[in-house]
């Protein structure tokens, strides 16, 4: 007899509709899953052998086969095991065929003993049952809640297999899953990371975070060992502005994906903070493997890439760093075909002035030759530093800041201009698809960029001067339109021009 259930795949951050074929056929007793699988589905045979014996059914022994259609997508991870049980439940007549069944979806992997454990990317495919229209879906009883992001469907539960079964015949109904709001609509508004009260002097740089945070900008601090890059770059998040509900969605999606979901807190609302280690390969950094995943890039998707010590890094795991940098992209290309990630980051960099770390300081003696000096910092090569809109020295704290016991201005209090300097953007960029004034391209520059007179001759002379590039000059609009933003300004006047061009980065050796 021959039977189908729906389950789905996910390929990148979309979902992809699977039907599971089971036939039942006469002869020696055989298992036989086709249809391009991995290893883990393959193990699904033992495992939805012995969930079927343990939920009071019986194991039909017959030429088993499933079919996994389409059969030239590959298939992989166990989110299978519940359609093919299912699948074969019904071919042996343990389960009526009809119309529920027809129109859901079944996610989910089987333990030894019938329960249904958490699957990966929950999220897209729910999201894909919506778009074809099923209405129904049967998840793990742990992944109900995220399942419920997607309005429009039920969800359904499912804690055991034999649970299901009796469902399915109609003599025991599971309950339709109804979240508690308070789940997800925790307050956004409690920020992470270190507090910016608590970091002493660095005034200038706490005003380059502002302005970076405002409009999402890349930005670049140097200075000695000691002076507070990392601490700085740390309280980063407490000052990031809310995210918007299409935001949140897009950043879960990916977490989802990679199973770095929380089953408690199923919606993100935190802007992610990551900061892998110099020692990252470059798949981890932009994604890959055999069977692509997203790397820290797109794990940072509307938050911040922090990376310290950046001249530690490899080069050619910094140099593919320009394409995202500009796209808000990645793309990831195998034999098989090409995955998109989203990456629209932040990035925050830190890095000392030379190898001994010590370059200009006034109290420290550099040990470092011109020669050593001029390698360390070409490390970092001029197209990734064009793409880094502030550039800002981080020098050593003297005694009498660390000293000080007034009480330095809040995260709270900086979060607040930085969200009304945002919502300005966002009135502004209304009918587009941007967020911020940092994913503006050149046709937005020039139509939302209005500079005063003084701002343009001050404009024309920073490009004869600084030799500015065309990415260069787009950039220091950009930046200029978010500080006057922040002075809440229509119209950039030659001092926000001013502040954006001294976040320049200096002539180097």
């Amino acid at each position: 007899m021959l039977s189908m259930a729906r389950s789905c795949a996910v390929v990148g951050l979309e979902g992809a509709l699977i039907e599971v074929e089971v036939d039942l056929a006469t002869g020696m007793s055989a298992f036989t899953i086709v249809g391009l699988p991995d290893a883990a589905v393959n193990e699904a045979k033992d495992r939805v052998r012995s969930a079927i014996k343990n939920s009071n059914c019986s194991f039909p022994f017959k030429r088993i086969t499933v079919n996994l259609a389409p059969a030239d997508l590959r298939k992989e991870g166990p989110v299978y095991d519940l359609p093919i049980a299912i699948g074969i439940l019904i071919a042996s007549e343990q389960i009526a065929d009809g119309e529920l069944i027809h129109n859901a979806l079944f996610l989910g992997e089987l333990s030894l003993d019938g329960s249904v454990r958490h699957t990966n990317g929950v999220l897209p495919m729910v999201a894909l049952a919506r778009e074809r229209h099923v209405k129904t879906v049967f998840v793990p009883a742990v992944d109900a809640l995220e399942a419920t992001l997607v309005e429009g469907i039920e969800v359904y539960p499912v804690e055991t297999l034999y649970q299901l079964i009796e469902h399915l015949n109609g003599v025991t109904r599971i309950q339709q899953y109804t979240p508690d709001s308070s789940l997800l609509d925790h307050d956004s508004e409690l920020h992470t990371g270190q507090e910016m009260s608590a970091i002493r002097g660095q005034e200038h740089v706490k005003r380059a975070l502002e302005v970076a945070a405002s409009g999402g900008h890349n930005l670049l601090m140097s200075g000695p060992p000691g002076s507070g890059k990392t601490l700085l770059a740390r309280a980063v998040p407490s000052i990031l502005p809310r995210m918007l509900i299409e935001e949140a969605l897009e950043v879960t999606k990916i977490y989802s994906v990679s199973g770095m979901l929380s089953s408690d807190v199923p919606l993100i609302r935190q802007r992610s903070f990551r900061a892998p280690h110099h020692t990252i390969s470059h798949a981890g950094l932009v994604g890959g493997g055999r069977i692509p995943r997203p790397g820290e890039i797109s794990l940072a998707h509307r938050g911040v890439l922090f990376l310290d010590e950046l001249p530690e890094f490899g080069q050619n795991v910094l140099e593919v760093l320009r394409q995202p940098l500009e796209d808000k992209i990645v793309t990831i290309s195998r034999a098989h075909g090409s995955i998109t990630y989203p990456a629209n980051f932040m990035l925050v960099a830190a890095m000392n002035p030379c190898p001994c770390g010590f370059y200009g300081d006034p109290v420290r003696e550099c040990t470092c030759s011109a020669t050593a000096i001029a390698r360390y910092q070409k490390r970092i090569s001029g197209p990734l530093l064009d793409r880094i809109d502030i550039h800002i020295e981080v020098p050593r704290v003297d005694y009498e800041k660390l000293a000080d016991k007034r009480n330095a201005e809040s995260s709270a209090t900086i979060q607040a201009r930085v969200q009304q300097a945002r919502e300005r953007q966002l009135h502004r960029l209304k009918g587009t698809s941007l967020t911020c004034n940092a994913e503006m391209g050149p046709a937005e520059v020039r139509s939302f960029c209005d500079v005063d007179t003084g701002g343009e001759k001050l404009l024309k002379a920073a490009m004869q001067q600084l030799h500015l590039s065309a990415r260069a000059f787009h950039r220091v609009l950009k930046l200029a339109r978010t500080i006057a933003d922040l002075a809440e300004c229509d119209i950039i006047a030659a001092n926000h021009v001013a502040e954006a061009i001294q976040y320049r980065p200096k002539i180097r050796l």
